[in-house]
Order: C-alpha cells, then structure tokens, then sequence
C-alpha cells in the first residue's frame, strides 16, 4: 500500500524550460552553455554545485573566470531560473489534495542553492508560500552530497523516513531516475516534462 509519495521538483511540479536557460547562461558569456547544461545531469561546475561539492559563491567566481568578467549572484540566480518556465496551479492544487487524504509528501531533487532560493521563498507558488508548504520534506541534491539517479541518494531518504520503498510511489521525469528507484523497489511514473500528470496520478493511486 503506498503511503508517501515523492515529487522530482523540475519536469514535474515546476515546467522546466531547457532552452530558455541555455540562452541565459549565454546571455552572461558562457559560450558553450549548451553542452555544459545536460537536460537532466548537469557536468563541470553546473554539476559540482548540484551535487554540493562546491557553493554557490564557488560557482559564481568560477563561473566569472569561464566568461572573462565578474558575474553578481543575481545574474547567476536570473540563469538558472531560467530553468523555471511555469508553475502549474494545478500541480499545486493536486499536492494539497494528496496531502488531505493522507498521503506524506516528499521532494526528492537534483537541484541547486540558487533554483532553491526561490523555491524555498514565499514567492514561490504566489501566495505567500514556498514548496515547504505543499511537502513534508524535502532532499535535495546539493544537501545530500549526491544526485539522481545514484542509489544513494534514494538510500538515504529511505533511512530518513524509516519507510520500505514498496510502500512509496516516485514520480520524476527523467527515465534513468525512474529506473534506478524502480530497481530498488519503488512504485513508479515517468510524466513528461509540462505533462498534466494530476487525474492520471490520482486514478494511479486508486487502483493500489
């Protein structure tokens, strides 16, 4: 019987938007942006910061070294942002919903301190809340010192929330993610990034 679900945060409840943070990361100088930035994994410096080897003050002077001039702290948060094409209601709408029937909610994210300075914001959902709001906890990449889809990353909120992952349904959009929580013995759905995957989610969960 699943109990807790966990949410990947881009593809899923935010609408990521690839392209729009390549041109951005252009935008500052960074003239191979493209291949630096993975849809799903990032590399380098983008992937050292999402994976907490280095801080965000890190990534912004070695990010000013990689252009040739010195970059503030919000040019680097208006690039990863860029990342963040749309916020469904809906999404947010069907969190609630889980939540009042019961079901403990988890965010389990490949992300970074600067996507999170917004997300953790009360900007976030434009009511005055941030994604603490809709989860009952979140781990998030850079925290943890690991990224999807390493097992590891899975173990450790496992441990965490002293669950058996045969109790727990892991939605996320990138299909090596679901593979690996899958192999470990979640429940899984893959929705495509910007999908509405709310009704099917829902009609999911009760047929378990």
């Amino acid at each position: 019987m699943i109990k807790t679900i966990v949410f990947d945060l881009g593809g899923v409840i935010i609408t990521l938007d690839h392209d729009q943070a390549v041109r951005r990361f252009e935008q500052l100088g960074l003239k191979d942006a493209r291949q630096q930035l993975d849809p799903y994994t990032q590399g380098g410096i983008f992937g050292q910061l999402e994976q907490g080897l280095i801080s965000a003050e890190t990534f912004r002077q070695e990010l000013s070294r990689l252009v040739g001039r010195q970059l503030s702290y919000e040019e680097c948060r208006h690039a990863w942002l860029g990342y963040a094409k749309e916020l469904p209601q809906r999404n947010l709408r069907c969190l609630e919903q889980l939540r009042q029937k019961g079901y403990r909610l988890l965010l389990l994210s490949n992300t970074n301190p600067y996507m999170m300075s917004w997300v953790m914001s009360a900007d976030f959902d434009g009511a005055g809340h941030s994604i603490r709001h809709y989860m009952d906890a979140c781990y998030l990449s850079y925290e943890q010192k690991v990224m999807k889809p390493d097992p590891v990353f899975f173990s450790k909120m496992l441990m965490a929330e002293e669950i058996p992952p045969s109790e727990a349904l892991f939605v996320d959009d990138g299909i090596r993610n679901v593979a690996a929580a899958s192999q470990i013995g979640f429940h899984t759905y893959c929705p495509k990034n910007g999908e509405d995957w709310t009704q099917e989610l829902l009609t999911k969960l009760e047929e378990e």
